[in-house]
C-alpha cells in the first residue's frame, strides 16, 4: 500500500518528463524517518520498490510506446547525510 500510494502522488510528474519537462525528486526529513525507503525501497518482493526504480520502469515504458519521437534521458542522484 505504502509504496504505491507514494507512487500515484508523483506520476503527473513521470508523465511530464516523457513529454519534455523537467523533474525533480526530493526528499527531506530527520534520520530514520523513511526517506531512503521511499526513494529506493527493496526489489524484493516489488511492491515495496521504491519511487526511483519505479520512475525509470514508467519514464522508460512510456518511451518505448512513443512513435516518431527521440528522447535524451539524463539522471542524477544525491544522498546527503549532516
Amino acid at each position: 500500500k505504502g509504496q504505491v500510494a507514494v507512487l500515484f502522488g508523483f506520476l503527473p510528474h513521470f508523465q511530464g518528463v516523457t513529454e519534455g519537462y523537467n523533474g525533480t525528486i526530493f526528499a527531506y526529513g530527520q534520520t530514520g524517518s523513511g526517506k531512503s525507503f521511499t526513494m529506493q525501497g527493496v526489489m524484493d518482493p516489488s511492491s515495496q520498490r521504491g519511487i526511483i526504480p519505479r520512475a525509470f520502469e514508467h519514464i522508460f515504458e512510456s518511451i518505448q510506446c512513443a512513435e516518431n519521437a527521440k528522447f535524451l534521458v539524463r539522471a542524477s542522484y544525491l544522498e546527503i547525510y549532516n
